[in-house]
């Protein structure tokens, strides 16, 4: 599918080239960190940082299309932003109902379902309004799942998930498993992500999917995240790309594996030859 201008960003002389020669993730969840710093440095508003972010939001949705990515999460706002000043928060709000009324018609051009996920009920029924309408018209697409967290918390994801399980199975409270828990969370039947990426220089995950992240692979860059340009992005795959998944394994079991699966992948040999 050809991408349209919504999806074109200017070539940039320092950009690598996407990542195509290895595993990528399936699943890619980042905490877009530093859009006020953006601002303050150029003596802009900080709702400048927040706008120029939504630029690097398209050309990361950009970049998972080209590479094959799943599915996408992004942390817009935390259920801990409301106490950041009123102004701030109330631009936030106008910034995303923008972006819902104008790019909802591109993500069905592309393939591309959007997902809202977090507490809806704190937002104005004008933005409550939107965001079921884009959920509709975005639910049959499959090309990339793009979740988008908004009035969210991992410890809230938890705890609303035990409240519906217990509403849901009361006579078994005393003999809950993981599994059990897992189909109340906002992610269910999504792959965990695979990568977690933040940007802005913090190294911490600050409530953000506490359940999902267990065995993801941490990126942590200073780069802020309305710098996170194309070259950022294949940074952090290639480091995605690097690394060793053992979930709990050892080294040689893995590798041992690996093995195995590229000698099925080449055919037996015919041993009753030479």
């Amino acid at each position: 599918m050809k991408l349209s201008r919504w999806f074109r960003k200017q070539a940039q002389p320092n950009a690598e080239p996407a990542v195509h020669d290895g595993v990528c993730p399936r699943h890619i969840a980042i905490i877009m960190d530093g859009n006020g710093r953006w601002a303050k440095r150029r003596l802009l508003p900080r709702v400048a940082g927040h706008r120029q972010g939504v630029e690097t939001v398209r050309s990361t949705v950009r970049q998972c299309l080209e590479l094959g990515v799943a599915h996408l999460t992004l942390f817009a706002f935390s259920s801990e932003n409301w106490r950041r000043p009123v102004e701030e928060v109330s631009l936030l709000m106008q910034l995303f109902m923008k972006a819902l009324e104008q790019e909802v018609s591109k993500l069905k051009e592309h393939g591309i379902r959007l997902r809202i996920v977090g507490d809806r009920s704190r937002f104005a029924p004008e933005l409550q309004a939107l965001i079921a309408t884009a959920e509709a018209q975005t639910s049959h697409n499959d090309r990339l799942t793009l979740h988008v967290c908004a009035n969210y918390g991992g410890r809230w994801d938890i705890m609303q998930a035990v409240n519906r399980l217990v509403e849901a199975q009361p006579e078994r409270a005393s003999e809950y498993q993981e599994h059990d828990l897992e189909p109340y969370l906002c992610f269910a039947n999504v792959p965990e992500p695979d990568l977690f990426i933040r940007t802005g220089g913090e190294e911490r995950i600050s409530n953000f999917l506490l359940w999902q992240l267990a065995y993801s692979e941490l990126y942590f860059t200073p780069t802020l995240w309305p710098d996170f340009d194309q070259s950022a992005f294949t940074k952090a795959i290639r480091s995605f790309q690097k690394r060793q998944r053992r979930f709990g394994q050892t080294g040689d079991q893995i590798e041992a594996a690996q093995r195995a699966a590229r000698t099925v992948a080449a055919g037996t040999p015919d041993l009753s030859k030479g």
